[in-house]
């Protein structure tokens, strides 16, 4: 019998790098991603790029949140929309307006095409991501 040239499985699937930015779970877990729903969207004056948007996060209130997607959605394809946003983020100031929290957006290479995260159907504002 001939020796079979099957390449063992070590061989048949190149061993996969772990990305040098791994979190634990403890890590993650202190991360609050919630469900909130837009409810205004305004352009920032002198930005091209950032929206000043208002949305309802159910029990934790309303609140502010600034993005840069203005180039991707305009204020009428995001207002009533739900929305998938960090609620646990430290406040900052953006072009002199406050954030509180960050939307979750998927985005190509360069951000060519820019994708906002929302659930698959509608559910509560304020439930929360897991």
């Amino acid at each position: 019998m001939e020796a079979q040239d099957t390449p063992t499985s070590a061989q048949a699937a190149p061993q996969a790098q772990a990305p040098t930015d791994e979190i634990d779970i403890e890590t993650f877990a202190k991360v609050k991603f919630r469900i909130a729903t837009v409810e205004k969207v305004e352009a920032i004056p002198k930005s091209k790029k950032l929206y000043q948007i208002q949305v309802d996060v159910g029990e934790l209130g309303k609140r502010q949140i600034v993005s840069g997607i203005a180039l991707h959605y305009t204020p009428e394809q995001l207002v009533g929309r739900q929305i998938v946003i960090v609620a646990n983020l430290k406040p900052a100031k953006l072009m002199g307006v406050e954030s509180h929290g960050m939307l979750l957006a998927a985005s190509t290479e360069g951000d060519e095409v820019l994708a906002v995260l929302s659930p698959d159907k509608p559910i509560s504002a304020g439930a929360r991501v897991r």
